[in-house]
């Protein structure tokens, strides 16, 4: 909602277009990982099950992306990640 109800204020945009490059880099990279994850599970059982399990670890480090994002969000600053927040400044 915010980039179409505030198009005057440009931090605000800025936030809500990373917030939305950000959600797609982590779709891809959770679709990536159950790619190779079924990929090595066709090849040997017992590794895809365990490879399967550091898929808590990727959400712990999305949920701590997203609170570092936020905290600094609320002091007026931005969350610069290399490869991806240039994304948010093309559109």
């Amino acid at each position: 909602m915010p980039l179409l109800l505030e198009k005057n204020d440009a931090d605000l945009q800025w936030h809500a277009k990373h917030g939305l490059v950000l959600l797609a880099a982590e779709l891809l990279l959770l679709m990536g990982f159950a790619v190779v994850t079924s990929l090595v599970s066709l090849a040997t059982f017992g590794l895809g099950c365990a490879l399967s399990m550091f898929v808590i670890f990727i959400w712990v480090a999305i949920l701590g992306v997203h609170v570092v994002a936020i905290i600094k969000a609320m002091g007026g600053t931005r969350l610069i990640i290399p490869g991806i927040s240039e994304f948010a400044s093309r559109f």
